[in-house]
This record gives C-alpha cells, structure tokens and sequence, in this order.
C-alpha cells in the first residue's frame, strides 16, 4: 500500500538551541521511500548523520525566534504483518552481534526485574513467538492504553504500577517482560494508517525463529500500513527530537497519515 505520512513541528525558540531531529523514514525494513520532503523555516545549516542502530539524525542550531520543521513522504510499506505461531526460541549463544544490545536492561526497559511475571504470563506458552503473544495480549488486557496519558517515557517498573500509559509506555513494558526470559526486543516509532486518535506511534518487535516479528499492545488486530522511523532499545533512542538547554519550546505538532491509490 502507498501511504503519504507527515510531521510538521513548530517552535518558539528564546535563545539558540542545539536540536537532534529523527524524523526521515528508515530506509529498508519492509519500506520503499518514493519521494520526501523535509523542509526548515528559516533556512539555517543542517548536519545529516546516522547513529549506531541505522537511524537517520538531523542536528541543527535553532535560531531565535518562530522555528518550524515540515517533513512529508511517499512511502510504500506491506499491508499486513507477517505472524509466525511456534516460531523458535533462538538461544543466546546463536544470536547475531548485532542482536545482543536488544537483550540487556536499558533505561526505560528495566528488564532485571520483571523475571517472575514474565514466566508467570508466558506458563506453559512455547518458547519464542508464542511467550511474545502471551505477553501481548497479558498488556492489553492488564494496562490501560491512554493516548495523550504521559508528556514523558515512563519506565516499565512506573507502567506497571500505574497500570496505564500511552503505545510507548506500554510497549516498553513489552520489552522489558520479552527480555528478561530472553527474548531481545526492541522499540520501533513511526507511523500508523487508521491509528485513532492520529499521532506518531511505537510498537515493539522480538527476534524471534531468526528474524524481527512486530507486535502492538494498543492494537486487537495486529494490521499493516505502518511506516518505521527508528528503532532503539528504548524512547531514550528514537525521541523525534532532543533538545539541549531549556531555551526552545515545541507549541504544535501535526501528524498525518493518508492512504494513496496504488
């Protein structure tokens, strides 16, 4: 399916602000990228680069005053998702170098301490595809998806306690439940076609029987038309933005998701 998707952000910037944007799809993973767009007012210089998990950042200065940054994309992603019931447990020693960071505890995924619950939820699952959809459907029907709930990442520990949270507290909380059986997780941000009420959305992907396989503790259909920006082990690696000093201030972000004919 062809989706165009956009993000447009505006700023009242009260003095010069270093900002690290992610907003540019990912290139790859399922995605073909046909035309985009990524306009700055006023024009100032940009620095491209890319960090250590593939995805594309933008540093720039913010100049004072009204800053805004209007991205768009043509891009043409799978309408469905692949599932794999009984899918293999890989163990550690067979996992690819590059896997074994989505295995370890990390700042919003404190996976140390969620062992008992997870073997708890997943008693009696298969190891591998089957204990991720025991997990899954345990969060959708244990915590509250509440969109708009948390202005900032909360960490699995703080999701469970309070037993609601927004598509990246909850599947944080996914994470780190995967990764303390071991299974490595990670958390992916992006668009969603239909997401209602529209916003930029994350969901979590395990590896699994050799590869990635997607899934979503907000959504009772897991469904295609989603379009990747980044991935990382957890919010504090795929922010659409960071903002370094206290000088800048984000009034309005409009996010729009619409289906092409094909």
């Amino acid at each position: 399916m062809k989706l165009n998707v956009s993000c447009n952000l505006h700023f009242q910037v009260i003095e010069e602000t270093a900002l690290i944007f992610m907003l540019r799809p990912f290139r790859g993973s399922q995605q073909w990228i046909n035309r985009e767009v990524y306009t700055i007012y006023p024009a100032i210089r940009l620095l491209e680069s890319t960090d250590s998990f593939g995805n594309s950042c933008q540093h720039l200065l913010a100049p004072v005053g009204n800053f805004s940054i209007q991205t768009s994309a043509e891009v043409m992603v799978t309408d469905s998702v692949d599932v794999a019931p009984e899918a293999y447990f890989v163990g550690i020693q067979h996992l690819p170098n590059e896997v074994l960071p989505f295995l370890l505890p990390s700042r919003y995924c404190e996976s140390d301490r969620f062992g008992d619950l997870a073997r708890e939820i997943t008693f009696e699952a298969l190891p591998g595809y089957d204990q991720v959809s025991k997990i899954t459907d345990w969060i959708r029907d244990s915590i509250q998806y509440l969109p708009g709930s948390s202005e900032f990442p909360l960490s699995a520990i703080e999701v469970h306690h309070h037993g609601n949270g927004v598509c990246r507290d909850l599947a944080q909380l996914a994470i780190a439940l995967c990764r303390s059986i071991s299974i490595p997780a990670r958390l992916v941000v992006g668009y969603l076609h239909n997401l209602k009420p529209m916003d930029l959305h994350a969901w979590f992907e395990a590896y699994i029987g050799g590869r990635w396989y997607t899934f979503d503790p907000t959504q009772s259909n897991l469904r295609g038309g989603r379009v990747i920006i980044a991935f990382g082990r957890d919010a504090a690696d795929v922010s659409i933005f960071h903002q370094f000093g206290s000088g800048c201030v984000m009034n309005n972000m409009d996010v729009q998701v619409e289906l092409l004919d094909n």
